[in-house]
């Protein structure tokens, strides 16, 4: 009461603005406190905002998606206090997530700089924080009323992909407005898009994520239309509609990721595309069958032409100075100081590693200790060793990346177990999430991925992994159960 009391006289006495900006703070809170998918979808959409925040007002500790998500976690363990029923929900992922962050808080025992390695290691508890609040709120209505278990799952997918098709408009209208950063400029008259990200490499990784998990959830509602119209069943207009509908946002934040420019989300997206394609089909070798098709059209698409040669070129330009080894003393250009540049950062990174084999440098010290071991003309660290698993190797040692690709085991195991048992359409969901898990192992050769709140994003996507394991769970519990004279016992 004395809030209101307080918030009556502030509405009476600021300036409009002001008084505006109060009253809808105060909505959103309140909507937040009742609703807290709310507060997790608005930590989706200003998720990205946090590298224009930064450069537009400076960099800070918060910014708006770290409040939203940091706000959403506070109600969400405030409602388990308040009712004494502060669950923490089982997962599959639940083992190597821990091990992972155990061996990397481990590893900032001895590091350069303590406040980088707890930053990088917060991202991950975050990560393993979204996942069970996704769960558990995901959950709980399931257990209330079966009949809804696939609600909480339609709706973190609208938020997730909402979240980066506002992104891809951006971008878009980046690409094509005539005027930009000048080191953006591609093909003579565009600029290459980075929504809010400030950087194509990134957005071009954020825009995988979406792009990637609408092409499968549009493959798996054509599908599913397909074979109502083989059994004859009646026309549904909510399966067309909602396909139209994601179509559109496949299409759109695939523009998007091509208008970035980034070779490594271009070799992601394919990479990705490809096991979307492999593992449509149920029968392996059906999928393997069909790959072969569309990789014949694809080269001999660019044989004739139909591919554009600028994208060809773009993929394929970084062959002709790409070579391992020692890096210094090369000669350095405008043509190739992209790729020296990596293979420099590469070096540092491995002659990191060699010096601490088990636990290297201590998790997110990369740029703390990099000028020790700099290259000459290479002195600046630009945060991380652009390959995210040499990164590792660095900072954590050869522990910790056995543990992140245990993580990452773990979770390719259980998306592809459930692609055998899931039916459509809901098997497109679990489709485009493999294709997401892949094109981020494929970008990670060339970037890293978990910058500008990234992390919230994917978070939010293995909680939804895990809802689908728990729905089809419940739908095999719930046919034994149909089958079994006894299950009233």
């Amino acid at each position: 009461m004395l809030a209101a009391v307080l918030a009556g006289i502030l509405l009476a006495r600021l300036p409009l603005p002001w008084a505006v900006g109060l009253a809808v703070g105060t909505a959103v809170f309140l909507l937040v406190i009742i609703y807290p998918v709310i507060g997790l979808a608005l930590a989706l959409l200003a998720a990205p905002l946090g590298a224009w925040e930064s450069a537009t007002f400076g960099s800070s500790l918060l910014d708006s998606g770290q409040f939203f998500l940091l706000l959403t976690l506070a109600v969400w363990l405030g409602r388990g206090l308040s009712r004494r029923r502060l669950m923490i929900p089982h997962t599959f992922l639940h083992v190597p997530l821990a091990f992972f962050l155990l061996v990397t808080a481990v590893s900032l025992l001895n590091a350069p700089s303590l406040p980088f390695g707890l930053r990088e290691w917060l991202k991950w508890a975050e990560i393993a924080l979204i996942m069970l609040m996704v769960v558990d709120m995901g959950a709980a209505p399931a257990i209330r009323r079966p009949a809804a278990a696939q609600l909480p799952i339609t709706i973190f997918l609208t938020i997730l992909l909402l979240a980066g098709f506002a992104q891809a408009l951006i971008g878009i209208w980046q690409f094509g407005r005539g005027d930009g950063p000048e080191h953006f400029l591609v093909l003579g008259r565009f600029y290459r898009a980075y929504g809010t990200f400030e950087q194509p490499n990134p957005f071009g990784g954020y825009m995988n994520l979406t792009a990637l998990l609408a092409l499968g959830v549009a493959v798996g509602l054509l599908t599913a239309v397909w074979r109502r119209w083989r059994q004859g069943q009646a026309f549904s207009w909510r399966l067309a509609g909602t396909l139209l509908v994601v179509g559109v946002v496949a299409v759109v934040t695939s523009l998007a990721l091509i208008f970035s420019w980034s070779r490594g989300a271009w070799l992601g997206f394919v990479a990705g595309v490809a096991v979307l394609v492999l593992f449509w089909p149920k029968k392996l070798w059906q999928g393997a069958l069909l790959l072969a098709v569309a990789g014949l059209l694809f080269f001999g698409g660019g044989r004739a032409g139909v591919v554009p040669a600028s994208v060809t070129e773009r993929i394929t330009s970084f062959s002709q100075d790409l070579r391992f080894g020692d890096v210094r003393g090369e000669d350095i250009n405008d043509a190739n100081y992209a790729i020296l540049q990596r293979l420099a950062y590469w070096q540092t990174a491995v002659d990191m590693a060699q010096e601490n084999l088990w636990l290297g440098v201590g998790f997110g010290n990369y740029e703390p200790a990099y000028a020790d071991y700099a290259l000459l003309n290479w002195p600046y660290p630009l945060g991380h060793a652009h390959n995210y698993y040499l990164n590792l190797l660095a900072e954590v040692g050869v522990v910790g990346l056995l543990a992140y690709l245990v993580l990452w085991t773990a979770v390719f195991w259980q998306t592809i177990r459930l692609l055998q048992r899931l039916d459509w359409p809901v098997r497109g969901i679990a489709l485009g999430l493999l294709a997401v898990w892949i094109a981020i192992s494929v970008h990670h050769l060339v970037d890293k991925l978990y910058v500008n709140n990234i992390y919230i994003h994917l978070g939010v996507m293995l909680g939804l992994l895990q809802l689908l394991e728990i729905g089809d769970w419940r739908l095999e519990i719930s046919h034994k159960r149909r089958k079994s004279p006894v299950s009233n016992l």
